[in-house]
């Protein structure tokens, strides 16, 4: 009997410290608040459809940085409010799971590759960084 009861003492406890480190994991990962990076590129030459659609094509490679979780590229919508900024030429929107994982994309082979090979085409960059509350 005493066998029995050891071997179901040490089961509770197994199950047990399985338990908390889910939980911890779990209360780790709601910590880590979402990254949204938001960018605005104005072109050197905002006509050139060539220059825009060449931009297009170096963020669709961008995307594939592993630590983005989702994307998008727009182009300005044709709403007209006053309070609507119009004036850029292309947008790439990206979510990453943390801060960490966008500062890992910030490094990342591919995004300095697109920095090198696509900035001769924009004029101007503003970015917008926020996390989630």
């Amino acid at each position: 009997m005493k066998l029995i009861k050891r071997r179901a003492l040490l089961k509770k406890a197994a199950l047990a410290s399985t338990v908390s480190v889910i939980g911890l994991t779990a209360e780790a990962k709601k910590d880590k608040k979402v990254f949204v990076h938001h960018v605005y590129f104005w072109l050197k030459n905002p006509a050139s459809e060539a220059d825009r659609k060449k931009l297009i094509e170096g963020l669709t490679a961008l995307a594939k940085v592993p630590t983005i979780r989702m994307h998008n590229i727009g182009l300005p919508a044709s709403t007209n409010r006053s309070v609507i900024e119009r004036s850029y030429a292309v947008s790439w929107l990206c979510f990453f799971d943390n801060l960490e994982e966008e500062e890992i994309y910030q490094k990342h082979p591919i995004h300095l590759k697109f920095v090198e090979d696509y900035s001769h085409l924009w004029e101007k960059v503003i970015v917008y960084d926020s996390v989630q509350i």
